[in-house]
């Protein structure tokens, strides 16, 4: 009994945690391709505006998504998943809510400053050196997890058709 406990094959999300996760993907793509490459830019105040709308609704989104994952959905990770497997994915899964947090608040901080024409100096520096930081760190996360997705699928345990829609892996029988 305890060995059938121990290699529980791996859930599947919701499909609303399917859109969410997805949906994501794409709205973050979307901001990185429609980026303001220069403060300057936001001087035309209808980019401006639209950059305030697009970073409140994407903060909206998450936090939306956030309360649905952690409330609804648990790991897909089978039950015989190391302790610290565990752990880094927990810390990977955080740290990207915590960075895409502070992209979207350093990115409104940033567009607040500028309308409030505090367009350089000391505060505007730190917040842009945040809002940098952030996206560099997020792209290490997002790397770890695409490459822990990966990692799964060749493990054949569920963890890769638990979320992902395509190359659907036939999941090992438990031995």
């Amino acid at each position: 009994m305890d060995g059938l406990l121990e290699n529980q094959p791996a859930k599947r999300y919701s499909i609303l945690a399917k859109i969410f996760h997805w949906g994501f993907v794409f709205v973050f793509a979307y901001g990185i391709f429609k980026q303001v490459d220069e403060l300057e830019q936001l001087a035309d105040d209808s980019l401006l505006r639209f950059e305030l709308a697009f970073a409140t609704v994407f903060a909206l989104m998450l936090i939306v998504r956030f309360v649905y994952m952690k409330n609804t959905q648990t790991s897909a990770l089978p039950s015989n998943t190391s302790k610290l497997q565990k752990t880094a994915a927990k810390i990977v899964h955080n740290g990207m809510y915590a960075c895409l947090a502070s992209i979207v608040t350093s990115g409104i901080l940033i567009g607040m400053l500028y309308w409030a024409n505090v367009k350089s100096g000391f505060v505007i520096e730190s917040v842009i050196s945040v809002h940098e930081l952030s996206f560099t760190v997020i792209y290490g996360l997002i790397a770890i997890h695409i490459i822990a997705a990966i990692y799964h699928r060749f493990l054949q345990d569920g963890v890769w058709n638990s979320m992902v829609p395509i190359w659907k892996e036939q999941v090992k029988p438990d031995e």
